[in-house]
C-alpha cells in the first residue's frame, strides 16, 4: 500500500465517521426538542399527515431484518414516499447503537420500544440550516445522491 492510498483510505474513513457523529448530535438535539418519531407505523402516520415538517428519515435493519420481506416492503414504500417529498433518507447499519441513542435519550434506558426500524426527525422550528450537524447530514445525503446512492448507509460510532 502506497502512502497516497493510505491517506485516501484514512480520508474516506473520516468522511464515513463524520456523518455518524453528526447523526448522533442531530438525534440528541431532536430528542430534547421532542421532534423524533419512532416506529414504522407511527412514521407512516406522520408522513401522511405532515410530510413537509420531516427533515430526515432513518431506516435501521440488521442482517436478520434484511430477510424480513414485510419489513423490506415497508422500507421500499417509505423510501419512495420520502424521495417523492424531498425528505433525506439514511440507512443505519448498526441498529443496536441507534436503539442505545434513542433509549438512553428518551427514557433513561428503561424500556425498549417495539419498533426502532424507522425513525423520523421533524423540524419544530424553521431553523434547520442553523444546526450545523443537520446541515452536514443534508449535504452528505445530497453528495450521495450525486453519486447515485439514493439511500446512503451510515455507521454510528460505538461508545
Amino acid at each position: 500500500m502506497t502512502l497516497e492510498e493510505l491517506a485516501g483510505e484514512q480520508q474516506a474513513m473520516g468522511r464515513m465517521e463524520a456523518p455518524g457523529s453528526a447523526l448522533e448530535e442531530v438525534l440528541s438535539k431532536a430528542l430534547t426538542q421532542r421532534s423524533v418519531t419512532v416506529g414504522v407505523y407511527e412514521a407512516a402516520k406522520l408522513l401522511n399527515v405532515d410530510p413537509d415538517n420531516v427533515v430526515l428519515c432513518l431506516l435501521a435493519a440488521d442482517d436478520e431484518d434484511d430477510r424480513d420481506v414485510a419489513l423490506q416492503i415497508h422500507f421500499t414504500l417509505i423510501q419512495a414516499f420520502c424521495c417523492e417529498n424531498d425528505i433525506n433518507i439514511l440507512r443505519v447499519s448498526n441498529p443496536g447503537r441507534l436503539a442505545e441513542l434513542l433509549l438512553l435519550g428518551a427514557s433513561g434506558g428503561a424500556e425498549q420500544p417495539a419498533d426502532l426500524h424507522c425513525v423520523l426527525v421533524t423540524n419544530p422550528h424553521a431553523s434547520q440550516w442553523k444546526d450545523p450537524a443537520l446541515s452536514q447530514l443534508i449535504c452528505f445525503c445530497q453528495e450521495s445522491r450525486y453519486k447515485d446512492q439514493w439511500v446512503p448507509v451510515i455507521n454510528l460510532p460505538e461508545r
